[in-house]
């Protein structure tokens, strides 16, 4: 009887279950719907391929047109699926989310403090030009005085806008 020769190292076989493509498949599906929906400008910042912009233009071209646009839509699942730096396009996208959600939190910080200067005066300026030596103490203190004046008096928030963009300017990155 002839031997048979074995390979050395034998193939692993992994198995991929149904659910698994399909789960995949969802993900590219929406992937490619929400880099159809987003912005110009916000896409131009992401790490697309050749084809992928084209497909783009294509896509802002007949979004209108609901069948086609569905398609094409398809059309590029099937180019990310071939696209090697998918990761890159997500990580990408997660970040400019990432830095929307950061910003509303520092506005609303802004606010919570103009809010406490508004009621603790001077105690609440001290502390805040602790933590930020660029604020000048005598534009705080005034911009406090009238802001807290014109919400007593219940007219227009002028100062208290004022206070809001100066502390914004130096609060913010």
């Amino acid at each position: 009887m002839a031997k048979q020769n074995k390979p050395d190292t034998e193939e692993e076989i992994i198995y991929v279950s149904k659910s698994e493509l399909k789960r995949d498949a969802q993900q590219y599906q929406q992937l490619a719907q929400d880099l159809a929906s987003m912005p110009k400008k916000q896409r131009d910042k992401l790490p697309l391929t050749g084809d992928l912009l084209d497909a783009m233009v294509v896509a802002d071209k007949i979004r209108q047109k609901s069948e086609a646009y569905r398609r094409h839509i398809n059309y590029i699942t099937k180019t990310l699926r071939l696209t090697e730096n998918v990761e890159e396009i997500e990580a990408a996208i997660a970040v400019m989310l990432n830095k929307n959600n950061q910003a509303d939190v520092l506005l609303n910080k802004v606010e919570l403090l103009r809010n406490e200067l508004i009621e603790q005066g001077d105690s609440k300026i001290n502390d805040l030009l602790e933590q930020y030596p660029t604020l000048e103490r005598q534009k705080m203190r005034q911009l406090v005085r009238q802001a807290s004046k014109e919400f007593k008096a219940e007219k227009p928030a002028k100062g208290y806008k004022e206070l809001f963009q100066y502390l914004k300017e130096a609060i913010m990155p």
